[in-house]
């Protein structure tokens, strides 16, 4: 279904007004933070915008980095004292374009002070569920754990199936398996064999991965470690990823590390680390942070798989 201009901003605008609302209901306070930055994101499969200041040189690194969302001043303010706290606000991303993706698009993002994922999930669902309800829609809800989803769909153990097992299920897709790793294979069975199976009408949550799939979350020991995150699906599409946030600074600094290693095997530059981040990073409370893609969310509340229903200009027109 294709919205008018007019509808598209009538429907954007109705769904903040709703999710100002449901954070003040819970004293979770609205902040902003720099969309420019000196440092940037060195995950290596996000790829960033860069522009140079021109100006007095005492204003710091010339060039300075289009954020990819919100996160590192966000947990600044977090180990300032802030306590729990939101943004919804602009991000980029560099060769993301096409009919599900725009370079620029809005990221809702949150984070409460004291909790755990599995607490976060359910607050993430209550959000889902009364931005449905905004249009008069309702959706079952289903958390599984990531272990067992993949064996209870595939019939494979992710901690311990080889990569030759893990291939097998996407033969048919004719992937090319060159440089991939055991983390490529996984999420590609993710993207290709389990999330178009996700019905329309239902809400799925995925927690507790991998630990080599921790990205920003804590590690739980034990056999296996697992990663304390989630990621939660509206239908076929993923609209939040969620953390049981790390605060360790040195663990930090080896991951940030860590990316920038791989960026070079892949023949890219090295992306500066937030230092400032990690300068802060140990006095950040015990928290749980998620990130939602408001586009996608959108799209679900339409029924479109075009992004630019959604949107007032896409990035063709823009």
């Amino acid at each position: 279904m294709s919205l008018h201009l007019a509808g598209r901003l009538h429907l954007r605008a109705r769904l903040y007004a709703l999710l100002r609302q449901f954070f003040t209901e819970r004293n979770v306070l609205e902040v902003e933070t720099p969309i420019l930055s000196a440092a940037g994101n060195t995950d290596p499969n996000i790829q960033s915008f860069s522009t140079r200041f021109t100006g007095h040189v005492d204003a710091g690194p010339r060039e300075r980095w289009m954020r990819t969302s919100p996160e590192y001043p966000l947990k600044r303010l977090l180990a300032s004292g802030v306590g729990d706290c939101y943004e919804l606000g602009r991000v980029f991303r560099d060769g993301e374009a096409g009919g599900r993706h725009n370079p620029e698009f809005t990221m809702l993002e949150w984070y409460r002070v004291g909790w755990d994922h599995h607490r976060l999930m359910e607050e993430t669902i209550a959000l889902v569920e009364a931005a449905l309800a905004m249009v008069g829609r309702r959706a079952e809800v289903w958390v599984e754990g990531y272990r067992q989803l993949f064996i209870d769909e595939l019939g494979l153990d992710p901690m311990h199936a080889s990569i030759d097992a893990l291939r097998e299920p996407l033969s048919e897709f004719g992937v090319d398996p060159d440089g991939l790793t055991r983390d490529d294979w996984l999420d590609l069975l993710i993207t290709h064999r389990l999330q178009p199976t996700f019905p329309s009408h239902r809400i799925t949550v995925i927690h507790d991965y991998p630990a080599s799939q921790c990205a920003l979350a804590k590690v739980r020991p034990g056999d296996p470690p697992l990663a304390e995150r989630f990621e939660l699906y509206l239908g076929r599409y993923e609209l939040a990823n969620g953390y049981h946030e790390l605060n360790d600074a040195a663990e930090q600094r080896r991951r940030f590390e860590r990316d920038n290693a791989v960026r070079r095997e892949r023949g890219q530059r090295d992306i500066p680390i937030d230092q400032r981040l990690l300068d802060v990073l140990d006095a950040m409370p015990d928290c749980a942070g998620v990130a939602m893609g408001i586009e996608r969310l959108l799209m679900c509340l339409v029924g479109t798989d075009a992004i630019a229903d959604v949107l007032t200009f896409p990035f063709a027109e823009a």
